[in-house]
């Protein structure tokens, strides 16, 4: 690159044969003296080694001169200035090169280096070169760093030292050196062209705007330093860092044309940091709907907070998605989990609140509530210190009057918690390797359609994906892999949860889960359960098994299809009803398991595939189709493949109505249900009233409430072994269980017949 070329700027002074009225003996701006006509200076047109040069005597302890015209200086361009002189006779002074840096208005720029290395002439005659490189950037090199300020500049040089001495001076020659400092300028520009230090003290945000000001589509190269940068930044083009910069928390950088979390990393140097800055600027980025991490592995030492990193942002609505790379928990005791014991009042008439809470400032937001009468998967969903109240996600169960709560605050690898709401927000395509050291994501408690998908969640030492309130609603989690840290203990020794929902709508398709204590808690309804694989087995002879999926409402409107439950089971609940005795409302209801298949190995024969638990008395079933499953045991049989679990309550099985089992396959499993259940009866000895019973073959060991028909096998007869033809009649819910029903006819008779009986009112 050479300016004088490309641009035509003139950079070569007048020689000193064209007069000496451009030559200032002062600083060369317009009105100081000039070498005109002076008693000291002459032009000698003839000098054995220059040719034509200016004879000065040195009669100023600095003797300045100065070409008085406006040598032009462009950022990124950099001029060596150069003297040649000899000593004539007097005293031997020292040279140096020097210069007038000028604003636009001609004003001096203050603070700038304004003369070169210096040189003692030491012999009469001997000619000496003196030179000094000029430019805007501090280089190596460079020895007036002029900065951006200085638009052109009066050139000449000094003569210092004792003065009475006679010296010659060629013509000054000024040329343009920017290539030596350039790689290819055609293509690049740097940032210290514009005035970047790059000390990690001064601010470089000026000097980096510059840059990509003048980038034009080319390259920004930030070369090696630490550059501070105290504001925004925005680059246009390309960017490459060789040095990093620093930045305040809430200070952008936006790299849109390498808008990619490698190139955050080399800006950094950082991963963390580099992360949490790539994620503020994609939400302060309208260019860009995705982050590409491009398969970088993120080592992380403790909980990202991703609301601190926007902190100019408390919720977010826009489609933003993160993608393709791995986050990693290093050692660290940041992952420890805090534990609060406080004591606390719950009223089941302000069903999601503790009030009167001891201890609440110390009580984490997010953290998971135990205590007695508290369902599964409880959080602190907000506080408030002042009132001694705290917010959940759900009510409890049966927790009225004081207590003591323990508060587990569980370290999330990615946590969304301090967003108010985040919607519409996706992370595909990333591993969260957590190493048995933390959780991986905590949801943000409120928001629609956070999408999980094509993620690995693998070993969360409690938790994958945690919701502390409804910044599930909506959330899609597709293709997923949840790995358990837990795989070597046994099922009761487990503790850790894939995940856990409290809002509708929530789809959940197409993942795998392994020897977790649960896959997933759903509280919320209109869920959809599709295509997973989740099992929970271990290697014990008549072994326990946990809850693979907890539905944890009772009107769930659900649907859980094509699934595969091994070694585990379908657990449904109201365990989140602050009054959980039934009252009013569909009770258990709007259900749907079809087409999955269910399958166990070693476990105990009170083993159930599909468990309903009431938390309270009074409650049945109402609108549940249960059909086309496949039920299976390995390696020992089970006594049936659904039941009630009256841990707390029973169904009231009197008040059942539309449900639907039928079309299931059974495999070891001895009693095998269906609704309508066919059940044949033989009478052997002529009576006016056969009583048959349904022997645990309904659903749920229901009571026979109706029958559809009843089928002769071959002629009814009486005692002489006539055949009859009268209609009988048939009563329902009879025995101490309700689960008889009589067939009564005019007189005694015998035979054969097919019941079609029910456990359910339509």
């Amino acid at each position: 690159m050479n300016k004088a070329i490309t641009d035509g700027v003139v950079l070569m002074p007048a020689p000193f044969a064209a007069g000496l009225d451009v030559w200032s003996s002062g600083d060369g701006t317009p009105g100081s003296d000039t070498y005109e006509n002076a008693a000291n200076a002459a032009f000698v047109p003839a000098d054995q080694d220059f040719g034509g040069a200016l004879e000065l005597l040195k009669t100023q302890s600095t003797q300045q001169l100065r070409y008085m015209g406006q040598t032009t200086l462009l950022p990124g361009c950099y001029l060596r200035v150069t003297a040649r002189v000899k000593a004539i006779s007097g005293n031997l002074p020292t040279v140096r090169i020097a210069g007038y840096p000028a604003q636009s208005g001609g004003g001096r720029v203050s603070g700038v280096t304004e003369a070169g290395p210096a040189e003692t002439l030491t012999t009469y005659g001997e000619v000496v070169e003196v030179s000094a490189i000029i430019g805007s950037g501090d280089r190596g090199g460079v020895d007036m760093v002029w900065g951006t300020g200085a638009v052109y500049g009066h050139f000449g040089l000094d003569l210092t030292g004792p003065t009475g001495g006679v010296v010659r001076i060629d013509d000054i020659e000024i040329e343009d050196v920017t290539s030596v400092f350039l790689r290819d300028m055609l293509a690049q520009v740097d940032v210290r062209d514009f005035g970047a230090v790059g000390n990690g003290v001064s601010d470089d945000t000026a000097a980096f705007e510059a840059a990509n000001a003048a980038a034009d589509g080319r390259t920004v190269l930030v070369p090696a330093g630490n550059y501070l940068l105290n504001g925004d930044i925005t680059f246009d083009t390309q960017v490459k860092f060789e040095g990093h910069v620093t930045m305040p928390v809430g200070a952008v950088l936006l790299l849109r044309r390498n808008f990619d979390l490698p190139s955050y990393i080399e800006a950094f140097e950082n991963e963390e940091t580099a992360f949490l800055k790539a994620f503020q600027a994609l939400l302060n980025n309208a260019d860009h709907d995705s982050l590409d991490m491009g398969g970088r592995k993120v080592n992380v030492t403790g909980p990202l907070d991703m609301q601190a990193a926007v902190p100019d942002k408390t919720s977010y609505a826009t489609r933003r998605v993160i993608r393709n790379g791995q986050l990693e928990a290093a050692s660290s005791s940041n992952w420890d989990t805090v534990v609060v014991t406080s004591q606390a009042r719950y009223a089941a008439s302000d069903s999601r609140k503790l009030t009167n809470v001891t201890n609440i400032a110390n009580v984490p937001v997010g953290a998971l509530v135990e205590g007695t009468g508290v369902g599964r998967e409880i959080y602190v969903r907000s506080k408030n210190v002042a009132t001694q109240e705290i917010t959940l996600n759900a009510p409890l169960y049966d927790a009225e009057g004081m207590q003591n709560f323990t508060f587990r605050k569980f370290q999330h690898m990615v946590d969304f918690s301090g967003f108010a709401s985040l919607s519409k927000f996706v992370m595909a395509d990333i591993e969260f390797q957590c190493n048995n050291r933390c959780s991986a994501i905590n949801l943000a408690p409120a928001g629609l359609i956070f999408h999980l998908r094509d993620c690995f969640v693998s070993r969360p030492k409690d938790r994958g994906v945690t919701s502390i309130g409804g910044g599930c609603q909506g959330m899609l989690i597709d293709r997923c892999q949840f790995l358990s840290a837990e795989d070597a203990l046994t099922v009761p020794n487990r503790t850790s949860i894939a995940l856990n929902t409290n809002a509708n709508d929530v789809k959940l398709r197409d993942c795998r889960a392994t020897k977790f204590r649960h896959f997933a808690l759903l509280a919320g309804g209109n869920s959809i359960v599709t295509g997973n694989h989740f099992f929970q087995g271990d290697e014990v002879d008549n072994g326990v098994r946990s809850a693979g999926l907890i539905l944890a409402s009772a009107h769930t409107s659900a649907v859980v299809t094509g699934n595969y439950v091994d070694n585990c089971f379908i657990e449904w609940t109201n365990e989140q009803d602050p009054t959980p005795a039934f009252t009013s409302g569909y009770s258990f209801s709007a259900l749907s398991i079809s087409d999955n298949i269910f399958l166990s190995g070693e476990v105990a024969p009170w083993f159930s595939y599909i468990v309903v638990k009431p938390h309270g008395a009074g409650h049945f079933l109402s609108g549940v189709a249960i059909t086309g499953n496949r039920f299976r045991s390995l390696n020992g049989s089970i006594d049936r493949a659904e039941r009630v679990d009256t841990t707390f309550a029973d169904l009231d099985l009197s008040r059942c109505k539309n449900v639907v089992m039928k079309g299931n396959s059974f495999h070891a499993v001895t009693t095998q249900v269906e609704n309508m259940a066919e059940i044949e009866f033989t009478q052997s000895t002529p009576s006016e009233t056969w009583v048959i019973d349904t022997a645990g073959h309904l659903p749920f060991e229901g009571q026979a409430l109706n029958s559809d028909a009843v089928v002769a096998h071959g002629a009814i007869r009486n005692s002489n072994n006539v055949a009859q033809f009268d209609m009988p009649y048939v009563t329902h819910a009879e025995g101490p269980d309700r689960d008889q029903l009589h067939v009564v006819w005019p007189t005694p008779v015998k035979g054969k017949v097919s019941v079609m009986v029910r456990m359910d009112n339509r």
